[in-house]
């Protein structure tokens, strides 16, 4: 079988992967590393191409996947070209990029469902999609100005539970509120004081939580939208917490709550 080889940074496939990487390429998301790339195809997500480095050549992914889509072997300069990372892995993929229209997100039950305002970091996008799917939420919608779930950043803090969660993305929260409402889910906006007490919370029903981004919160306007607000108890002087960390909590106690057994989740 002939191997099609890349040595050249000015390779047309090159400027495809930097695309991928910059979210320029629509309907398309980079994976970088053999994680990511299984991640995809065990959740049959369709590779477009896949390029490895010389060190990864021969690795029982390279083999699996030449007979399933387009594989290169590409040079470390051309790896370094096409990789974000400061130390590439030797393997980066393009992959077709999921799509969920947030009616869908509401399809599973009992129904737990985050809605992100604002969350601009991708790394805790990632890190909170990864508690979700970990602690069995339905779904995450994520706000018009949230971090881009499907980023490369994000996908690696997710460890691929982005490629599993249902994603809505740029939405309309007030809208996503009318919507969950709708579907009968009971609304709660997670706050830094003044909600109450996370373990006193009922969150066996269906529920949508709102999660404000790194530093602003959220604003009034959408927790007045809220059934009943929810506050974390913390030791003075710690006021907040990190969003995923919040996140995590607060899935933690639902999908306790949710289970009669011990829950068991590596977050």
């Amino acid at each position: 079988m002939n191997i099609e080889r890349i040595s050249s940074r000015q390779n047309a496939l090159v400027r495809q992967f930097r695309e991928a990487a910059e979210g320029k390429a629509v309907g398309r998301v980079l994976l970088d590393g053999e994680h990511l790339i299984e991640e995809a195809l065990a959740s049959e997500i369709a590779i477009e191409v896949a390029a490895f480095g010389e060190r990864l050549a021969e690795s029982a992914l390279a083999r699996r996947l030449r007979p399933l889509t387009r594989t290169v072997i590409v040079s470390e300069s051309v790896l370094n070209a096409i990789s974000p990372v400061q130390s590439p892995s030797g393997a980066v993929a393009i992959a077709m990029r999921p799509h969920t229209d947030a009616a869908n997100v509401f399809t599973r039950t009992p129904s737990l469902v985050l809605l992100l305002h604002d969350v601009q970091d991708p790394g805790n996008v990632g890190a909170i999609v990864r508690a979700a799917e970990g602690c069995g939420a339905t779904g995450v919608i994520c706000g018009e100005r949230t971090a881009d779930p499907f980023g490369w950043k994000a996908l690696r803090g997710s460890m691929g539970s982005a490629l599993r969660v249902p994603l809505p993305i740029r939405q309309s929260l007030d809208a996503a509120v009318t919507l969950a409402r709708e579907k009968g889910l009971r609304i709660y906006a997670a706050t830094a004081r003044g909600g109450t007490p996370l373990p006193d919370c009922n969150l066996r029903m269906p529920a949508a939580i709102l999660l404000g981004g790194e530093g602003g919160g959220l604003p009034e306007s959408l927790s007045d939208l809220a059934d009943e607000r929810i506050t974390i108890p913390m030791r003075r002087p710690v006021e907040s917490l990190n969003v995923a960390i919040a996140a995590a909590l607060v899935l933690y106690e639902a999908a306790r709550q949710r289970h009669s057994d011990r829950v068991h989740v590596a977050l």
